[in-house]
Protein backbone atom coordinates (compact mmCIF):
# COMPACT_ATOMS: atom_id res chain seq x y z
CA UNK A 1 0.00 0.00 0.00
CA UNK A 2 1.19 3.50 -0.68
CA UNK A 3 1.77 6.44 1.64
CA UNK A 4 -1.64 8.22 0.96
CA UNK A 5 -1.95 11.74 2.37
CA UNK A 6 -5.41 11.76 4.80
CA UNK A 7 -7.51 15.13 5.70
CA UNK A 8 -7.73 15.77 9.08
CA UNK A 9 -10.46 18.82 9.55
CA UNK A 10 -11.25 20.93 13.34
CA UNK A 11 -12.77 23.96 14.41
CA UNK A 12 -10.86 26.77 15.70
CA UNK A 13 -12.49 30.29 17.02
CA UNK A 14 -11.91 32.98 14.84
CA UNK A 15 -9.07 35.01 17.20
CA UNK A 16 -7.13 31.54 17.16
CA UNK A 17 -7.86 31.48 13.58
CA UNK A 18 -6.53 34.78 13.11
CA UNK A 19 -3.77 33.90 15.20
CA UNK A 20 -2.62 30.96 12.78
CA UNK A 21 -3.11 33.08 10.09
CA UNK A 22 -0.27 35.64 11.32
CA UNK A 23 2.02 32.61 11.83
CA UNK A 24 1.65 31.58 8.15
CA UNK A 25 2.40 35.12 6.81
CA UNK A 26 5.27 35.96 9.41
CA UNK A 27 6.70 32.15 8.06
CA UNK A 28 6.20 32.80 4.72
CA UNK A 29 3.85 29.71 4.25
CA UNK A 30 0.46 28.63 3.82
CA UNK A 31 -2.06 27.88 6.70
CA UNK A 32 -1.89 24.46 5.53
CA UNK A 33 2.06 23.97 6.09
CA UNK A 34 1.86 25.25 9.56
CA UNK A 35 -0.42 22.38 10.64
CA UNK A 36 1.44 20.14 8.73
CA UNK A 37 4.85 21.06 10.42
CA UNK A 38 3.17 20.81 13.42
CA UNK A 39 1.89 17.52 12.86
CA UNK A 40 5.40 16.32 11.73
CA UNK A 41 7.05 17.90 15.00
CA UNK A 42 4.44 15.46 16.95
CA UNK A 43 4.86 12.64 15.33
CA UNK A 44 8.98 12.65 15.06
CA UNK A 45 9.31 13.27 18.71
CA UNK A 46 6.24 10.41 19.78
CA UNK A 47 3.75 12.86 20.80
CA UNK A 48 6.30 14.71 23.03
CA UNK A 49 6.01 17.95 21.92
CA UNK A 50 5.18 21.15 24.72
CA UNK A 51 3.71 23.93 23.33
CA UNK A 52 5.97 27.07 25.22
CA UNK A 53 5.02 30.88 24.85
CA UNK A 54 7.88 32.57 23.38
CA UNK A 55 8.90 34.36 26.86
CA UNK A 56 8.43 31.65 28.90
CA UNK A 57 11.28 29.91 26.42
CA UNK A 58 13.47 32.27 26.79
CA UNK A 59 13.22 32.39 31.32
CA UNK A 60 14.13 28.74 30.60
CA UNK A 61 17.07 29.88 28.89
CA UNK A 62 15.87 28.15 25.18
CA UNK A 63 16.18 24.39 27.05
CA UNK A 64 13.94 21.67 26.89
CA UNK A 65 11.74 20.04 29.91
CA UNK A 66 14.67 17.97 30.84
CA UNK A 67 17.43 21.19 30.80
CA UNK A 68 18.90 20.48 27.31
CA UNK A 69 21.20 22.86 25.65
CA UNK A 70 20.71 26.34 26.61
CA UNK A 71 21.55 27.86 23.78
CA UNK A 72 19.17 26.95 21.19
CA UNK A 73 16.83 28.53 19.68
CA UNK A 74 12.82 27.93 18.64
CA UNK A 75 12.24 27.09 15.64
CA UNK A 76 15.50 25.76 14.99
CA UNK A 77 16.89 26.91 11.71
CA UNK A 78 20.21 25.99 10.21
CA UNK A 79 22.12 28.77 7.70
CA UNK A 80 23.46 27.63 4.65
CA UNK A 81 25.93 29.79 3.30
CA UNK A 82 25.09 30.99 -0.17
CA UNK A 83 28.08 29.19 -2.20
CA UNK A 84 26.31 26.07 -0.84
CA UNK A 85 23.09 27.20 -2.62
CA UNK A 86 24.67 28.41 -5.60
CA UNK A 87 26.31 25.12 -6.45
CA UNK A 88 23.82 23.39 -6.04
CA UNK A 89 21.91 25.51 -8.43
CA UNK A 90 24.97 25.00 -10.90
CA UNK A 91 24.82 21.22 -10.25
CA UNK A 92 21.07 21.13 -10.73
CA UNK A 93 21.50 23.42 -14.48
CA UNK A 94 24.06 20.94 -15.42
CA UNK A 95 22.54 18.05 -14.64
CA UNK A 96 19.42 18.95 -16.58
CA UNK A 97 21.87 20.61 -19.34
CA UNK A 98 23.20 16.89 -19.74
CA UNK A 99 19.52 14.90 -19.36
CA UNK A 100 18.83 16.78 -22.60
CA UNK A 101 21.92 15.96 -24.25
CA UNK A 102 21.22 12.28 -23.28
CA UNK A 103 17.98 12.92 -25.21
CA UNK A 104 19.90 13.92 -28.25
CA UNK A 105 22.28 11.21 -28.22
CA UNK A 106 19.45 8.34 -27.51
CA UNK A 107 17.60 10.10 -30.74
CA UNK A 108 20.94 10.13 -32.65
CA UNK A 109 21.61 6.46 -31.96
CA UNK A 110 17.93 5.17 -32.49
CA UNK A 111 18.23 7.31 -35.89
CA UNK A 112 21.53 5.80 -36.96
CA UNK A 113 20.13 1.95 -35.84
CA UNK A 114 16.76 2.44 -38.01
CA UNK A 115 19.04 3.46 -41.05
CA UNK A 116 21.10 0.43 -40.51
CA UNK A 117 18.15 -1.41 -40.38
CA UNK A 118 16.67 -0.25 -43.95
CA UNK A 119 20.50 -0.33 -45.16
CA UNK A 120 22.20 -3.58 -44.18
CA UNK A 121 24.25 -4.10 -47.47
CA UNK A 122 25.92 -0.46 -47.51
CA UNK A 123 28.35 1.30 -45.25
CA UNK A 124 27.45 4.43 -43.60
CA UNK A 125 30.47 7.13 -43.47
CA UNK A 126 30.67 8.82 -40.74
CA UNK A 127 31.73 12.11 -41.86
CA UNK A 128 28.60 12.33 -43.86
CA UNK A 129 26.00 11.31 -41.26
CA UNK A 130 25.16 14.82 -40.57
CA UNK A 131 24.56 16.06 -44.04
CA UNK A 132 20.97 16.54 -45.42
CA UNK A 133 22.26 14.64 -48.95
CA UNK A 134 22.17 10.93 -48.26
CA UNK A 135 26.16 9.54 -49.65
CA UNK A 136 26.64 6.07 -49.12
CA UNK A 137 29.51 4.02 -50.33
CA UNK A 138 29.27 0.42 -51.13
CA UNK A 139 31.44 -2.48 -50.28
Amino acid sequence: MGNKNKTISFRVNEDAFAALQDIAEERDISLSAVFRDYVDLLVEHDGQVEVVPEDELAARGAAGPGGEDGDRTFPPSVEVPKSFIREHERLELEADHLREQLDEYKGYVNDLQDRLEDEEDEVLLLDELDEEDESYQLR
